[in-house]
Parts: structure tokens; sequence; C-alpha cells
């Protein structure tokens, strides 16, 4: 009888152990653990992913896509959410997000060592988003297929509706690239609605696709896939360094320019394990990797060295691009829309 009792016990034991165990192994893993639906390129959150888990231990699931694709995401999942925190892509959709409430106010302690423009975000958003870099938005060509096939050197915006640049000129869609809705704002903006979309549906002729990617259109033009690429100018500035035929061009009516912004996911189920990536996202350190990734970027961090490959922001003719109204959720649901209906539709 008492050898029966004490199996019986014995079993118990076990079981709770066993069952401690597992609560315990649970619970370190949901401490451990970050959701990070990364914007930039592939190679730039795969090496921040790395770099956090080394320093800190805490395990990063990464998705790569475009902010885009990001923002839509985030918005779906906002009743019970997925990710923890949104890191990169342009800063329209960000703001977008803030201004719905789906996205978590925080002040890093990292602010102070920030340059005005990356704080200027975080204030335009009520401490929602917070820039992490910069760059200018520009187009770039193939030296090889502009020879070949005899077509003046574009420098201007207006060059890329020339009758030789027929299904030659690539960009994204609006709908799901920040890099190209920056595009669309930024002709808004120097030409005036009317015009803006007069030359858009223009430029639709000559577009032979647009992309999922922002950054699809310098891959593909340094393959030779396709003459002209819009892109923002440091990924093309990519394609140059690996040693492509390809120019990048600051467009002579002058261009808009991104903040590549970082957001925390409202409701996160690892929000303090997010506070510790944003906040080292902010460090000088951290954004050193993009260089070494092959981003370049203009960092936020003060203290940041900028890549000297970087496209030099005082050497663009840069408008005074208005975040505000094209970051506000009604200014972005009514362009694209009218993009869709006015642009993209349209027969070529």
């Amino acid at each position: 009888m008492n050898v029966k009792k004490n199996l019986v016990a014995a079993t118990m034991l076990a079981g709770t152990m066993t069952a401690l165990s597992f609560m315990s192994a649970g619970t370190a893993q949901a401490q451990g653990a970050l959701v990070m639906y990364c914007g930039v390129q592939e190679e730039w959150c795969r090496a921040m992913t790395t770099a956090f888990e080394r320093e800190t231990g805490i395990k990063v699931s990464m998705t790569r896509k475009s902010a885009g694709e990001v923002y839509a995401q985030v918005k779906a999942e906002a009743a019970n959410p997925r990710a923890d925190i949104w890191w990169g892509g342009t800063g329209d959709p960000h703001m977008q997000a803030a201004e719905e409430g789906i996205t978590e106010e925080y002040k890093s302690p990292k602010m102070g060592e920030l340059q005005d423009w990356a704080v200027r975000q975080w204030e335009q958003s009520k401490g929602r988003t917070v820039g992490i870099y910069s760059g200018a938005l520009g187009f770039g060509y193939n030296t090889d297929l502009v020879k070949s096939n005899n077509i003046p050197e574009p420098k201007c915006w207006a060059d890329l509706l020339k009758p030789e640049l027929k299904d030659e000129v690539q960009v994204a869609d609006p709908n799901s690239s920040g890099t190209a809705y920056t595009l669309l704002a930024t002709i808004v903006q120097i030409m005036g609605e009317d015009k803006g979309f007069e030359y858009l549906k223009a430029l639709h002729k000559n577009v032979n696709q647009y992309t999922k990617s922002g950054a699809a259109p310098a891959k593909a033009m340094a393959l030779g896939e396709t003459t002209a690429g819009i892109a923002f100018m440091h990924d093309i500035v990519t394609m140059v360094v690996d040693k492509a035929p390809v120019k990048v061009v600051a467009p002579c009516e002058g261009t808009g320019y991104e903040i590549g912004s970082m957001s925390l996911i409202k409701g996160a189920k690892n929000m303090d394990n997010a506070k510790k990536f944003y906040d080292w996202a902010l460090t000088a350190d951290a954004q050193k990797l993009g260089a070494d990734a092959k981003s370049y970027q203009v960092p936020s961090n003060k203290s940041t060295p900028i890549p000297p490959q970087s496209p030099k922001l005082s050497d663009i003719k840069l408008i005074n691009f208005d975040f505000a109204k094209y970051g506000s959720s009604a200014e972005r649901k009514r362009l694209l829309s009218k993009w869709d209906n006015e642009v993209k539709n349209l027969p070529k």
C-alpha cells in the first residue's frame, strides 16, 4: 500500500515538475523573443537581426516587406498584433499608422543623439514614430543601353517622358512601395496636382513594369532589364558600388526625399524587448550596420559616420517636402486612389 502511495506521489511530482518546466520554458521564450517587420533591403534587415541577437540574446523573428505592405499588414492585425516593432521603410506609412493609433507612443533616451529631421518626425507623429535614416529620390540609367540605343542621357524628370524611352522606364507601385509613393507626392508638390497627374499619365506610357519593391527598378537597371529606373538614389548607388553600368541622376527640377522610420506596434506582445531594440537601433554602432550591408542612406544618429558613397544631400535640389500632409491617412488614401483610377489602369 505504501509502495502504491509512493508511486502515485512520485508520478504526481514528476507531472508537476514537467508542467513547471514547460511553464518556465514558455516564459523564457516569451521574455527572449521579438517579432520585427523590416522595411529596408534584406541584407540590412538580416544584419540588424543578427547583431541585436548577438548583443542581447533576444531571438528575433524578422519578416522583410516593402513599407506599404508592412503598413497594410500592421493595420490588418491591429486587433491581434503579431509583430512588436516595425523598423525601416519610408516615413509616410509610419505617419499614417501613427495617426490611426495602431502604433505606440514612446520617447527613447537616445533622442538627444539624433539629427533634427529625425526628431521632427517623432514630434509630428506625437511620439509614435522616429527617423532612423534619410535619402533622396532620383533615377538612374544603364549607360550601356543608353549608348547602344542612341538615347540622350536623361537629366530631368521631364526627360523620362521622351519617346526614346517607350517601355524602358521602371518604377514601383505606390500602393506597396514607399519609394513610389514618395515619387507620387514629390511630383504633385513640384508641379501641382493637375500638372503632376498629367506627368504621371505621360510617364505611364513609358513604364514597362510597376514593381512591388521600390528598390527593384535599380536592380533591373543594373541587369540591363530596363534602361531607366526610378528609386531612391542610395539604392542606385548600391548598384554602382557593385560595378554595374549605371549612372545616378538627381533630377534638375528638384526632388523629394524620405525619412525612413521606426515604430512600436500598439499591443505588442513583447513590448519590453521592442523598446530595447528601438533604443539600440538609434545608437551610432547599430546605424553603422547600414553601410556594412551596402545601404547608403544618411543615418539619423549624429555620431554615425555618413558612408562616403552616400549621395550628398547638400548637393541635391531638395524640395520642402511636407511630411505631415503627405503622411496623413486621408491624403495618402486620396492620392493612391486617384493614381489607381487615373494612371495605373490607363492603356499604354
